[in-house]
């Protein structure tokens, strides 16, 4: 990976979280949600990315920036698994809703979520934070750091 894709790969995981958490609020409140993220940290397209070059990504940020990034992106995706359990698991769901065929979240679920989803904001900014960061760090370095 040269240079100008790992610029490229981290502007694109900036968005790709920043489009998630538009995602995540609209099923919040409510509406159809198509494309949600994997709960696995390592099956959402930063995590391909981050885990999948991360021998390259390691040499070229750092081992400590690396870890960081790797913490951090852990992190949301706990925190993201919370909100996502309570729309999408079965287990979730009361013995009445699944007799009935029920699909509806109750009232104490959804005001759940809106906690969880106040925690993930937080995640959501130290990963982009990180994000920006690793940008500029990227942008600083010579060419020849990269292969």
């Amino acid at each position: 990976m040269n240079k100008q894709e790992m610029i490229e790969a981290i502007e694109y995981a900036r968005r790709a979280h920043i489009d998630q958490m538009n995602k995540i609020e609209a099923l919040i409140e409510g509406k159809r949600v198509n494309g949600l993220t994997p709960i696995a940290k390592t099956k959402c397209d930063f995590g391909k990315w981050l885990y999948g070059d991360s021998e390259n990504i390691r040499v070229v940020l750092g081992v400590q920036f690396f870890e960081n990034l790797d913490l951090l992106h852990e992190t949301w995706h706990v925190e993201y698994s919370k909100i996502y359990n309570i729309f999408f698991a079965e287990s979730t769901r009361g013995l009445f809703a699944k007799l009935f065929s029920s699909n509806k979240i109750n009232t104490l679920e959804i005001e759940k979520s809106k906690v969880y989803y106040k925690e993930l904001q937080k995640a959501t900014q130290d990963l982009l934070r990180a994000l920006e960061v690793s940008q500029r760090r990227v942008l600083a370095l010579n060419e020849s750091k990269f292969h």
